[in-house]
């Protein structure tokens, strides 16, 4: 058994920790399931308690530019209140339900190169140490794919995805960031725009679907809102190309109706935003080729990051996070 980190905080001689998710990826709404492994350090320690911390790299958007950071975006504690004997090995099993708001990490088994990580923080003896982190890999709900797989028939080919910092306004979003993925048109719509925006924001009883164009254009005007908004419900059965290529044309027919450079008022109600938003990201590091066909939306890397490599980066961003947190708790 290989235990990743020695708890920091708690010195040589500590308890390890290592959290092993189930197989697979897990899907929004559903539940995330694993064991928390423990090995004891030299002398018997008492734990206090073991948490799982949901963690997202976010951008946020602010009057100095762009950056980005670590959101946490849920945690629960899945055990805790024993005491763990010098030497002992015991495994803690764990099911958390996973928001219903959780990003998509891959497409059809391709990452998007979208960074989720599931940290476990360990409190022993009065110390606490974030020591563990894991990638998390979600895949799409089946409306979702379904989506997907539509926009990928009629044409349209996917060029990046990330997580913006900031709600969606008249919707009921719960997670404070949202995922965008950004779509090239279909070549019967590429003269009309440039770029499709798509939001998906799940929750129990369905999905609410955010469509957007061409909001790179940079224009802001305060009070319009030429997005579109579509409800479907989990297991819907629809002609789901018609039915995607109603809601592309109701959007372009929308934005049209104010000008060609609309505005885009979902970001004009992030006032800690601190300013209009130009709308230019090539998403976290990757940029990535039209690929669509009959098989549905593809994810084709051609300069970047590529998918090994936003696994690798999981580790590398959320470290500097946690060495930041571990300062702070002195």
């Amino acid at each position: 058994m290989v235990f990743k980190r020695l708890l920091g905080s708690l010195g040589v001689g500590g308890p390890t920790v290592d959290t092993v998710l189930a197989p697979g990826a897990a899907r929004p709404g559903a539940a995330l399931t694993g064991e928390v492994r423990l090995k004891g350090g030299t002398a018997d320690f008492d734990v206090e308690h073991i948490a799982l911390e949901l963690v997202a790299r976010v951008e946020a958007e602010h009057a100095e530019g762009e950056s980005e950071g670590a959101v946490v975006f849920d945690r629960f504690l899945v055990g805790g209140g024993f005491r763990l004997a010098e030497g002992e090995e015991r495994a803690v099993p764990f099911s958390v339900p996973l928001p219903w708001e959780t990003p998509v990490t891959e497409l059809y088994g391709q990452g998007l190169g979208i960074v989720l990580g599931v940290r476990t923080e360990l409190s022993v003896a009065g110390a606490r140490d974030k020591g563990d982190l894991d990638q998390l890999t979600v895949a799409p709900l089946p409306a979702q794919e379904a989506i997907l797989e539509a926009l990928g028939q009629l044409g349209f080919g996917f060029r990046s995805a990330d997580l913006e910092y900031g709600r969606i306004g008249g919707t009921g979003q719960q997670l404070p960031f949202y995922q965008e993925i950004e779509l090239v048109p279909a070549p019967r719509y590429a003269h009309q725009v440039n770029e499709i925006e798509l939001t998906f924001l799940a929750h129990p009883g369905g999905l609410e679907v955010v469509l957007e164009a061409d909001k790179r254009g940079g224009f802001f005007t305060e009070g319009h809102d030429a997005l579109t908004r579509f409800t479907v419900g989990h297991h819907d059965v629809r002609d789901w190309n018609a039915e995607v290529d109603g809601w592309i044309r109701e959007l372009i027919d929308h934005r049209a109706s104010y000008g060609s450079h609309a505005s885009y008022g979902h970001h004009g109600h992030e006032e800690h935003h601190g300013g209009h938003h130009d709308g230019h990201r090539s998403g976290p590091g990757i940029g990535t080729a039209v690929a669509a066909g009959a098989a549905g939306l593809a994810v084709g890397v051609v300069g970047g990051m590529v998918a090994a490599e936003v696994v690798d980066e999981v580790g590398d961003f959320f470290e500097g996070d946690d060495e930041g947190d571990e300062e702070d708790e002195g």
